[in-house]
């Protein structure tokens, strides 16, 4: 099956040089002669039958390999065949441990669908379709049902969090946003201000960075930017009052510009730029500053969801077509550069791992929650399994994987990455 870098290369033979970014799986820089039909098991094997030598490894390391860009999950020959790749020359394999799959952790139940969460730090916060809100230890802990909103809850965001004080907001079909504010020690909450301007339900929020501001997607085609500050800035401390329901605000910034509703909205860095997708087939680059479109990016589908990665400078969309697309709004086309495809329904919600370069999950109506790597467009790492009905929205913040659904319930599972990674 395979041959040693000192035996000739035939027809049915390549050429091969492994290299890594581990540099305690390193083996030597040596050409070496394998079998052209060689797959991921057979590789693992060689890999593992060289570090033997190695006297810090003591057991044996599960390997993912990468070849011209893309993990191998054919033979090594259909995988240079798909990529039009010359196998005369030396082919260059990286290789780096693989990811853990996931483990339930686990499967917090609400009265009715859980349409949106938030996950910070320890903390959960969720949506659901009863008009209520709920937070949740990572460990499985039912902190507080909140009451508030008079429609089902549509999108949730944390603002800040600390030892002692939590601060999150929702977005419901009854066209507000709240702005909470949590005091952890005494387990009370309340309602500090409601935002209000949208004429049809919001579904999707995003906070900037420094927790100063707040942007709504919303049914009505409009997006607003609002202050998530607890008190106005014309307001002192002092002067802090009390409102049932939280204190009026209007939008400080309004863009129009999406013909259909818009199902995502993620800031992009700053708080200058952000990024929107919509049911009526585009993603759009704002400047906040000439409340105008800079970018506009065109699909043959309605977008459900939409995450920003600064690492990457990525966007990863959900879509109606069961594809993950990725795209690279710094170029001047609309083709994505990823299409990650597996899903067998609608995907409802997409989220690019916590400081993560590669890694993605998403959630779909085929009741599946999914972790992709860039690197694996053609299938996903892992699927995760328990839903029994469609899933409607996910996170992953730190170790945890978070999704919700329509069987009213909230898994988590935990994501360990090895230790060399």
């Amino acid at each position: 099956m395979m041959a040693s870098s000192s035996e000739p290369d035939v027809a049915s033979q390549l050429q091969v040089r492994f290299r890594t970014k581990q540099n305690q799986y390193a083996i030597p820089d040596t050409p070496y002669a394998i079998a052209a039909t060689v797959s991921t098991s057979e590789l693992n094997t060689l890999v593992n039958a060289i570090l033997k030598d190695n006297p810090d490894i003591t057991k044996k390391v599960n390997f993912d390999f990468i070849v011209f860009g893309e993990f191998l999950r054919t033979s090594l020959s259909e995988h240079l065949q798909s990529h039009e790749a010359p196998t005369e020359s030396t082919v260059e394999i990286e290789y780096l441990e693989r990811l853990p799959a996931p483990k339930p952790h686990d499967c917090l139940t609400h009265d009715d669908w859980v349409a949106a969460v938030s996950c910070k730090s320890s903390w959960i916060v969720s949506g659901c379709y009863d008009n209520s809100l709920h937070l949740w230890t990572t460990k499985g802990a039912h902190k507080l049902a909140i009451p508030g909103h008079t429609s089902p809850v549509k999108a949730v965001s944390w603002v800040s969090l600390n030892d002692s004080t939590g601060v999150f907001i929702s977005g419901s079909h009854d066209q507000t946003a709240m702005i909470w504010e949590w005091d952890i020690g005494s387990n009370a909450v309340e309602c500090i201000v409601s935002c209000r301007g949208h004429d049809k339900s919001i579904d999707c929020i995003d906070v900037t960075d420094d927790g100063s501001r707040f942007v709504t997607g919303s049914w009505d085609t409009t997006i607003k930017i609002w202050s998530a500050q607890l008190i106005d800035e014309d307001e002192s401390a002092s002067k802090k009052t009390k409102v049932d329901n939280g204190k009026p605000r209007s939008s400080q910034v309004s863009l129009s510009g999406h013909r259909e509703a818009v199902s995502g909205v993620k800031w992009m860095n700053t708080d200058t730029e952000l990024a929107s997708s919509s049911w009526d087939h585009t993603l759009k680059i704002w400047d906040v500053d000439l409340a105008a479109p800079s970018r506009t990016i065109a699909s043959n589908k309605p977008f459900f969801s939409l995450d920003w990665n600064p690492q990457n400078r990525l966007l990863l969309t959900s879509s109606a077509d069961k594809i993950v697309r990725v795209f690279d709004h710094r170029l001047n086309v609309d083709t994505p550069t990823v299409n990650a495809r597996g899903h067998t329904s609608w995907v409802s919600a997409a989220k690019w791992g916590p400081n993560e370069e590669y890694l993605f999950v998403s959630a779909g109506h085929d009741m599946l929650f999914k972790m992709w790597d860039l690197r694996s467009p053609r299938a996903a790492l892992y699927e995760m399994s328990g839903h029994t009905d469609k899933l409607l929205c996910c996170d992953w913040v730190g170790q945890y994987l978070i999704s919700g659904g329509a069987d009213n319930a909230m898994r988590i599972y935990k994501s360990k990455k090895p230790a060399s990674q």
